[in-house]
């Protein structure tokens, strides 16, 4: 294989395509549904959302996480390149490059909404704070949920600042409700590498907490966001029923002890396509809430 598809392919498989629409589409649907238009904004911003940034967040967390992946057998497919160290200069260039112009091209969209600047730096700082060195946001434990956290829910803020939402009590509830289903998520995502990182010193919320609390908090943070969307209008509300898929697919792991952690794979590898069927029904309830007129 040559130098070039080589590269192509480790950068396609460092920027997790499973996971682009995770980013993407909190940004289109909440400046979508707030503007109601299709324009250059929303294409740039999506598309930027959709594989620069992802390339930017996945790509040099695996060129800084090459030594521990090589201990952990869940990484070399869909869920983590273990890019080899020759290919680590490239694909932060390739990540920086590809992101520049889309970075650019927003601040000059948002020159109107100078909050919108405040919004995406925090969002580009948290990309990079999660797996550089000198800051590792991702081996400081509770932190590195916030950090994740902040991964999928500053698109859908970008979004709402970019097309100058007004700011509302259920709009702040949901946004909440959004922030405590990140935090769960990447908790449990941690559960499964607590072996392969504690062999390679390296800290998490899982490693700290151990596997059954973490999935104890995992379930909890699901929970409060469920229950949190209860306090908003009628359709919006029915959004309370997506915490159940999550809660039921780790519950068979509540007593999960730290020596078969690595069982809770079986249940990630659910949680990942549960988030499509669960995307797409949350887009039908965002159809029916635009119809009755919540977004106006």
């Amino acid at each position: 294989m040559s130098e070039r598809p080589a590269l192509l392919r480790a950068l396609l498989v460092a920027s997790r395509p499973l996971s682009w629409i995770n980013t993407a589409y909190p940004f289109a649907a909440a400046y979508l549904l707030t503007t109601g238009r299709v324009d250059v904004t929303l294409i740039i911003g999506t598309i930027f959302f959709l594989v620069p940034y992802n390339l930017a967040m996945y790509g040099v967390n695996d060129v800084f996480d090459y030594a521990s992946d090589l201990a952990n057998p869940r990484k070399g497919g869909a869920e983590g390149a273990k890019l080899p160290p020759s290919l680590h200069r490239a694909t932060l260039v390739a990540a920086a490059v590809l992101a520049a112009p889309f970075i650019v091209a927003l601040v000059v969209l948002g020159s109107d909404r100078p909050w919108s600047w405040v919004v995406l730096a925090v969002s580009l700082f948290a990309v990079l704070a999660y797996s550089v060195p000198g800051l590792r946001f991702k081996e400081i434990p509770v932190l590195d949920s916030i950090t994740s956290s902040i991964h999928f829910v500053s698109p859908a803020l970008y979004g709402l600042a970019l097309a100058g939402t007004d700011v509302t009590p259920p709009l702040v509830v949901t946004m909440i409700a959004f922030f405590g289903w990140g935090m769960a998520s990447h908790a449990f995502g941690a559960v499964q590498d607590i072996v392969p990182d504690r062999a390679a010193g390296i800290g998490s919320i899982a490693t700290v907490l151990g596997a059954a609390r973490t999935v104890r908090l995992a379930v909890a943070l699901w929970t409060v966001a469920g229950v949190l969307m209860l306090f908003t209008p009628w359709p919006a509300n029915l959004a309370a029923l997506a915490a159940l898929p999550y809660i039921a697919i780790v519950a068979p792991y509540l007593r999960v002890d730290d020596a078969h952690s690595a069982n809770a794979n079986r249940a990630w590898r659910r949680f990942l396509g549960i988030n499509y069927a669960v995307g797409f029904a949350l887009t039908m309830l965002l159809i029916l809430c635009a119809k009755e007129g919540l977004f106006s």
